[in-house]
């Protein structure tokens, strides 16, 4: 684990490999451990920079006291990416975003598109909450505020993973079960708070020029098989790829065939 320091923010990061950059970014309520299966086994194809975004993890940066916490804005973590990526001399990379982490590869597109040499768009969308998805954002808060983290972690690890892991891969249950304890109640209050008022990035879509590989898992409960279909029609140059006995982190249940499939798009780059 490496570190940068700046203003009040301490970002925590893995810089594994060699080749192509590949900013992987973590999703909600997640950190970059989530990632280790694919720095691990692809450092010999790209050079996998993978950071905790700030509040999660191993990254300091949370939004003041529990009291009156501040949204973490998709812009503000695609500016501390790309603040990482001048700290590491790297002036294009690969950018891939799971759930929240494609929000923030949207902004980061959209705060510098020059500098996002392809797409890998896991377990996201590119439209907006919806108002029952908004409300529901809020409803988490209230439940985060009363009960914690635990209950967070008890109401979404159910439907984080598929049938199949929950009966055949008790250990990555566990795993995930305990990244997600981990996390700082003040960060994951911000992520609610930022992801329900996130831009529409649907318009954004028809105006890019990098290719772009969407990944989904099949058994996926939180992102529709339709919003990844609408992005691959949006998208000029982007294929898809649904991933059998996955859901919503097909990169952790299926690593195997989600690194074979990141391995054939840096190929065909």
């Amino acid at each position: 684990m490496k570190r940068l320091n700046f203003d009040d923010v301490s970002l925590a990061f893995e810089d594994r490999g060699h080749g192509m950059p590949l900013l992987c970014i973590h999703g909600y309520p997640l950190n970059r451990l989530i990632w280790q299966d694919q720095w691990e086994n692809l450092d010999d194809i790209a050079r996998l920079i993978v950071p905790d975004l700030r509040g999660h993890g191993d990254s300091s940066g949370a939004p003041g006291g529990e009291a009156a916490v501040a949204p973490y804005g998709m812009e503000l973590f695609a500016d501390d990416c790309l603040r990482l990526l001048d700290h590491l001399n790297v002036p294009r990379a690969l950018v891939c975003g799971l759930s929240m982490g494609g929000y923030v590869a949207f902004a980061l597109l959209r705060r510098a598109p020059q500098r996002v040499a392809g797409l890998i768009l896991t377990a996201t969308r590119a439209r907006p909450d919806s108002p029952e998805a908004k409300e529901n954002r809020l409803k988490a808060v209230e439940l985060l505020r009363r009960e914690g983290v635990p209950a967070i972690v008890d109401s979404m690890l159910p439907r984080l993973l598929s049938p199949a892991t929950f009966a055949a891969k008790h250990g990555l249950v566990q795993r995930v079960k305990q990244i997600m304890l981990s996390s700082s109640p003040a960060s994951l209050e911000a992520d609610l708070l930022g992801m329900r008022d996130r831009q529409d990035s649907t318009a954004l879509l028809p105006g890019v020029t990098a290719p772009a590989l969407i990944l989904m898992g099949k058994d996926d409960v939180f992102i529709p098989l339709a919003e990844a279909e609408e992005m691959l029609r949006l998208l000029p140059n982007a294929r898809l790829e649904l991933i059998p006995n996955a859901a919503h982190l097909p990169n952790m249940e299926q690593p195997e065939l989600f690194n074979q499939h990141v391995r054939d798009f840096i190929r065909a780059l």
